[in-house]
């Protein structure tokens, strides 16, 4: 929690943590001052809290990192009447809001999420034969990483009534299985790509191992300090299940197309990596076990309910306590 206690601690809040980063976080009440925070990383999350607490602090609070993530929080901020200005300096991105002023209310549709939706999307993408078609998803521009990828692949993915609700495009998807190559040289997803792919890796990693060519993720250190440390469990989800990945301090490389065989993952309680392995286990030869399955309803309650809809009640059998 350090780098959001950091920002927040300038604007004047009183925050105290475990070993000054862990939660539980106890937060006194405070007047809070418009600060300028030079972000040391793109995170769409520490953004969020800066500009959140920019809209009670006094002044104008601005806000940089060193590439764009995605922007949700600017859109709908600007929809309810806040203040804000977006632009860039050098490489830098840079978004500011003034506080102080009264938002007003509306009605807010939220998309589906491409977030969610990108496990299934990479189901349909492996899975010979498959046909699937996603309702209503989020296609923010911010966002899109993970299609723009699946496509450079091979995959065969079209947008169909795409419409913009108050700043945010939603459209259907409609995804089938082809043939998975990279080019002669392979892949390289580099630092400039990571923020807007970053919850998509490690179900990108799963698709990496049907695809024929290498794949390879760099500049993805931040994956290192989410729900888990996303590419040390990558790396032991995939040898779990027979695979060949080769890990770097900042990403990892896969070489395919490989046989996954079934054998047992450890989530480290980290809902996206029990997802991406679920997917796994479609084509994997054998049963899979995922241990900790329940994590997914973090972000996706109810993914194996729909996991079975999509690929099959045969395909899927989760036990309680699994």
């Amino acid at each position: 929690m350090r780098r959001i206690i950091e920002p927040l601690s300038l604007m004047g809040s009183q925050i105290q943590a475990r070993k000054g980063e862990f939660p539980p976080l106890t937060i006194a009440g405070a007047l809070l001052r418009a600060v300028a925070y030079n972000s040391p990383v793109a995170s769409a999350q520490v953004k969020t809290c800066v500009l959140l607490a920019g809209l009670f602090a006094d002044g104008v609070t601005t806000y940089t990192e060193p590439a764009a993530s995605r922007n949700h929080t600017e859109l709908m901020l600007g929809e309810f009447g806040a203040v804000l200005e977006t632009g860039r300096e050098g490489d830098r991105c840079i978004v500011s809001v003034q506080g102080g002023d009264e938002l007003a209310p509306l009605t807010y549709e939220v998309p589906g999420d491409i977030s969610s939706a990108a496990f299934f999307m990479a189901g349909a993408v492996i899975l010979p034969g498959s046909r699937l078609v996603l309702r209503r998803v989020g296609l923010n521009p911010s966002r899109t990483a993970f299609i723009d990828v699946l496509r450079q692949l091979g995959a065969s993915i079209e947008r169909e009534q795409v419409t913009s609700h108050r700043g945010e495009l939603t459209g259907d998807l409609v995804v089938e299985a082809g043939s998975l190559k990279t080019d002669p040289d392979g892949v390289i997803i580099s630092r400039e790509m990571i923020p807007n792919l970053i919850d998509e890796i490690p179900v990108l990693a799963v698709v990496a191992t049907q695809t024929e060519g290498r794949v390879e993720i760099r500049g993805a250190k931040e994956l290192r300090i989410k729900e888990s440390d996303r590419i040390s469990s990558v790396v032991s989800g995939i040898r779990a299940l027979g695979g060949r990945i080769e890990e770097f301090e900042d990403g990892f490389a896969i070489e395919g197309p490989q046989q996954l065989t079934g054998g047992r993952v450890e989530t480290s309680g980290d809902h996206r990596i029990a997802m991406a392995f679920s997917i796994a286990g479609l084509v994997a030869d054998g049963a899979t076990e995922i241990a900790g399955a329940e994590c997914a309803a973090v972000s996706c309650p109810g993914f194996y309910e729909l996991l079975k809809t999509v690929a099959g009640s045969s395909a899927v059998n989760v036990r309680e306590g699994d």
